[in-house]
């Protein structure tokens, strides 16, 4: 199995729980993405990997158009759903992968993506995509889980991650972010950090992790160095919290 496959076989049945999933459809990163988009209100913004579509939903009505582009055709499904919903008709849905976006060059002011580059099987190939599609000058603003710089909190972390959806790749730290961004030519800037609280429950069962491998989870927290549930804020039932970064970059002309 691809990775591209392993992606839609755990996203497709979990669509309808990312739809309601509040960390997605809202918080504290979602609204200062707004901000930091400084929207006049005529941009042609391009949302990556959207899943349910709470970023390009959130847009919407601040710009002339939006197009989602995700891999997962049940997600696009509750995607449209909820545009509908809000009555949004300046948002269309279209199925694609983040290497290969089926848009022109030059042709879009804004790239979103958030929650989803962990996923990237090439996140480098994925950036100079973002790249290829900005126009000169357009902008992107990216939001992901950052890996702590520790080296075993960041082993920890990205296998637990694994364990509980087999798509997930890598939670990369920022200056790995940084690395890949400018590599790409899209100078870029880190606006900070929000705290997300993963309820161990409702973060496994999201997923559909089957008990047996929720239990590997709680049993690699457990066996942790102190240090390493310190770093990942462990708490006693598995909980733990991880610092999600905003990054906003502009493409160099």
């Amino acid at each position: 199995m691809d990775s591209q496959d392993s992606v839609r076989r755990q996203f497709g049945p979990a669509a309808a729980a990312y739809a309601a999933s509040a960390v997605h459809a809202a918080g504290p990163d979602l609204a200062a993405m707004l901000d930091a988009a400084e929207l006049r209100g005529d941009e042609r913004v391009l949302d990556v990997a959207p899943g349910a579509g709470h970023t390009a939903l959130a847009f919407a009505p601040h710009v002339a158009s939006v197009l989602a582009v995700d891999l997962t055709d049940e997600m696009l499904a509750q995607g449209r759903l909820l545009a509908e919903e809000r009555g949004l008709t300046n948002i269309a849905f279209a199925l694609g992968d983040a290497e290969h976006l089926p848009v022109p060059d030059a042709s879009v002011d804004l790239v979103t993506c958030r929650y989803a580059a962990h996923h990237f099987p090439r996140p480098a190939a994925a950036v100079r995509e973002w790249a290829r599609v900005l126009a000169p000058g357009g902008r992107l603003l990216l939001v992901d889980v950052v890996s702590p710089d520790d080296l075993a909190a960041d082993t920890v972390l990205n296998a637990a991650e694994v364990l509980r959806d087999p798509s997930h790749v890598r939670d990369h730290t920022v200056a790995q972010w940084f690395l890949m961004l400018e590599g790409a030519g899209i100078a870029v800037e880190d606006l900070g950090r929000f705290p997300l609280r993963l309820e161990f429950e409702s973060w496994t069962e999201r997923m559909r992790t089957p008990a047996p491998v929720a239990a590997q989870i709680k049993a690699l927290f457990a066996a942790a160095p102190a240090a390493v549930r310190d770093v990942l804020h462990v708490e006693g039932d598995g909980t733990f919290t991880v610092p999600v970064a905003l990054f906003r970059g502009s493409r160099r002309s």
